[in-house]
């Protein structure tokens, strides 16, 4: 028996060699005549004769389909005796993705189950990949199922689920997973200014949801317009502005980031520091003058007075 192998939706051919001692020959699908001699019996019109000569006589099933895989026989009558030879078609079908689970939100802690089914011939296998990782490094399972128990936050993102049987490019489907998990200060630093001056407290803060910020000193919430200060609260950092600094404006503050999960808090101080302790940045000014023009200023001085005193004597 020879096997024939195509893929769903193409022809498959199917020949018989003959020779001059035959009188009659035939195609059968199991028990099933399709074809006698150039007489068809089949009411398939996919099933058509392709080659009927004194050395080959050959059928054709077009746009083949998985449910014309099977044995198939060609019959062949001579003088002496009936002799057969068999076929047997198997029919290949591309990977598909049939079943997958929905993107799903969860808490920190929680279990997750992700489904991926998939159908084709040969039966495809189906890989899961976590796709916000590095490379090498993301969760692999070679499964329908892929089971995360006590997920943690750094497992949120897009997982790939794959089905690959070699007969044609693999099926691919993503899920995304959010982790929902209460808000961590990551940033909070103590800021010293002046009194008259500008200063910026700044609490930077991760959590899912996003987090709510609060402000307080002592027990009492802060908010814009108040004495003089403005809260900005841009994604994970809220900023506490104050437009001139006073005496009563220093002290502790408290930072407080929640969320429906929990909340978190960080205590930051604002501190007086004097004029001439500031250190000055890149373009800095400090009492009008920059600080690299000044420097330049005191060379040419020192080299002036030094010119002056070298022709004197």
């Amino acid at each position: 028996m020879d096997n024939v192998t195509v893929r769903q939706g193409e022809s498959a051919t199917l020949r018989c060699t003959i020779d001059d001692r035959v009188t009659r020959v035939a195609w059968l699908n199991r028990s099933t005549i399709l074809y006698a001699g150039n007489d068809k019996w089949s009411i398939d019109p996919r099933v058509i004769i392709l080659v009927n000569t004194p050395t080959q006589y050959s059928i054709m099933i077009q746009n083949v389909d998985v449910y014309d895989e099977g044995p198939y026989t060609c019959s062949v009558q001579t003088d002496n005796h009936p002799k057969t030879s068999r076929v047997h078609l198997i029919v290949q079908v591309p990977p598909q993705i049939m079943n997958i689970s929905s993107d799903i939100t969860v808490n920190e802690g929680s279990s997750v189950t992700l489904l991926c089914l998939a159908i084709g011939r040969p039966e495809p296998t189906v890989t899961w990949r976590h796709l916000s990782v590095k490379e090498g490094q993301g969760f692999v399972s070679e499964d329908e199922y892929l089971e995360i128990s006590d997920i943690k936050r750094d497992q949120s993102g897009e997982y790939e689920c794959s089905a690959l049987n070699d007969v044609a490019a693999p099926d691919v489907r993503k899920v995304k997973i959010t982790v929902n998990y209460p808000p961590y200060i990551s940033k909070a630093k103590n800021t010293g200014v002046s009194v008259g001056q500008k200063g910026i407290l700044s609490c930077e803060a991760s959590a899912v949801p996003m987090a709510d910020f609060q402000w307080f000193k002592e027990e009492t919430r802060l908010a814009t317009g108040l004495d003089g200060v403005r809260i900005e609260n841009k994604g994970h950092i809220s900023t506490l502005t104050f437009f001139n600094v006073s005496e009563k404006d220093y002290g502790n503050y408290t930072c407080v980031a929640s969320n429906k999960l929990g909340n978190t808090n960080a205590s930051i101080t604002l501190y007086e520091i004097s004029p001439s302790s500031a250190v000055a940045g890149p373009g800095a000014v400090i009492d009008g003058v920059n600080s690299a023009s000044r420097a330049l200023a005191c060379l040419w001085l020192s080299g002036t007075l030094f010119a002056h005193f070298f022709i004197k004597f």
